[in-house]
């Protein structure tokens, strides 16, 4: 869901800039059929959950740059028309996100096809790529591939459950020292602290 007001597209697109690396490489080794039937296969087997998010997270960073674009200018409205036009913009970003993520994935279709394939005859062996086919195509790797979403998750919450507790007491600390140095609130709402009182000047000697 794209959102003037919350929407936090992930950026990591180092995997798609590999793929195009890979893609543009010299070609020198001699490509024969049968190298070319087994790269094929392990393209193939590569599709899944992650490579879906993958071309989630291409789109969502053209989507993320317009939102860029047009935030500062968004939050300078008159309160009256902001949520309309949030409501509105919101509309047209999902129409872009959306024609971007198909034209996207065509796009990876093609390069999975072509550019990918010959990418892999280049780099690997036949007998090497007969192993990597055997291995992605095995039921075994094919679970690996729905579960690692949920596998990834599971270790984030152990870690975030096990930080929590530091990170919260040092989160409070920071917004104590902050309201000090500012003097103004924390977040929490938490009053600012009173101001240091000037010190006193000496009283004045009498004649």
């Amino acid at each position: 869901m794209t959102s003037f007001q919350f929407i936090k597209f992930a950026t990591k697109i180092v995997a798609a800039a590999a793929i195009f690396y890979w893609a543009s490489g010299p070609i020198h080794a001699q490509t024969t059929d049968a190298k070319r039937t087994l790269a094929a296969r392990v393209v193939a087997a590569q599709a899944g959950p992650e490579m879906d998010r993958l071309l989630e997270q291409i789109a969502g960073s053209a989507t993320q740059q317009l939102i860029g674009n047009w935030s500062d200018r968004v939050a300078a409205m008159p309160e009256a028309k902001r949520q309309s036009a949030v409501t509105a913009l919101d509309a047209e970003l999902k129409k872009f996100n959306d024609a971007t993520l198909k034209a996207v994935t065509a796009q990876a279709a093609k390069v999975r096809s072509d550019a990918l394939v010959t990418a892999y005859t280049e780099r690997f062996s036949e007998d090497e790529l007969k192993q990597l086919a055997a291995l992605m195509e095995a039921p075994a790797y094919k679970k690996y591939q729905s579960t690692a979403p949920e596998l990834g998750n599971v270790y984030v919450k152990a870690i975030v459950d096990g930080t929590r507790a530091d990170v919260e007491s040092r989160g409070k600390a920071f917004d104590a020292t902050a309201a000090k140095i500012t003097g103004t609130p924390a977040p929490n709402g938490a009053p600012a602290p009173a101001p240091a009182p000037a010190p006193s000047s000496a009283p004045a000697k009498k004649p």
